[in-house]
């Protein structure tokens, strides 16, 4: 029975890691979900629970690693849902997972569609991640930049870092491998890092980025100042001129015919 059963699992490998479309309907053999708890990126010795969810209930479970030939693990339930238990994982274990489910009523050999990609990633430190200005590290003091900490993996928690505060200025969670912190340009010059880590225990973080400098834009700064003196400047001369004109108009009434002076 067990020979007969890894035959069948065997016919069931390229569905599940080659891009060959199988013959049957999607609807009729609907793809399971793949889940991974307490998380898909772990530390090394954790115990991981992979759970695969059928649409159905569903008779056989199959658990599939890419590269390798056989199948991982198999659970015969009458359920909708099958669990995997990984115990006390090693990096080794890391890599991308897949599973299957069947039913009685299906004919020999008949698995359903593969369920979705699982990344599990077996690791004590995330790859460092990159920190990047944009527009761009030289900003004019009323203009507003953003800083993107960007790592490899997505639905991480971000932390923004500035060089003399102890705390992290900004948190963000984010779908997608990066996350944008918007700073106001008046207070943005400084020196920041960033890092990121998986959001759920058990926590793994990633190294600080390289150091990112922010600093004013002094031309921004000296037409700004150019300015101000070409307004002080008009300023001044309007100035003179009024007071041309009140010393003119004065030396005007002294010297008018009949005027009387006490």
């Amino acid at each position: 029975m067990d020979l007969v059963l890894i035959l069948q699992l065997l016919t069931l490998w390229p569905v599940c890691h080659a891009d060959i479309t199988p013959t049957v309907p999607l609807a009729s053999y609907p793809k399971p979900w793949l889940g991974a708890q307490p998380a898909a990126i772990v530390t090394p010795g954790v115990n991981v629970t992979l759970r695969c969810r059928a649409p159905q209930p569903a008779w056989r479970f199959a658990l599939f690693k890419s590269g390798e030939m056989a199948p991982v693990l198999y659970r015969d339930v009458s359920a909708e849902l099958a669990e995997f238990f990984l115990e006390e994982v090693t990096p080794a274990q890391g890599g991308s997972y897949c599973c299957c489910y069947r039913r009685l009523s299906w004919g020999p050999g008949i698995w359903s569609h593969p369920s979705d990609a699982l990344e599990l990633l077996v690791t004590d430190e995330l790859p460092r991640p990159s920190l990047v200005a944009l527009p761009g590290p030289v900003v004019a003091p009323w203009a507003n930049v953003s800083l993107r900490c960007a790592g490899r993996v997505r639905g991480m928690s971000f932390a923004l870092y500035r060089v003399g505060v102890a705390a992290p200025l900004q948190y963000r969670d984010s779908a997608q491998p990066w996350a944008d912190f918007p700073l106001l340009g008046a207070r943005a010059p400084g020196t920041y890092s960033c890092y990121y880590h998986t959001p759920s225990a058990p926590y793994v973080l990633s190294q600080r980025s390289e150091p990112l400098v922010i600093s004013w834009d002094d031309s921004g700064s000296s037409d700004y100042t150019q300015g101000n003196l070409v307004r002080l400047g008009l300023a001044g001369l309007v100035l003179i001129s009024l007071g041309t004109l009140v010393v003119f108009d004065w030396r005007s009434q002294i010297r008018a015919p009949g005027r009387v002076w006490a």
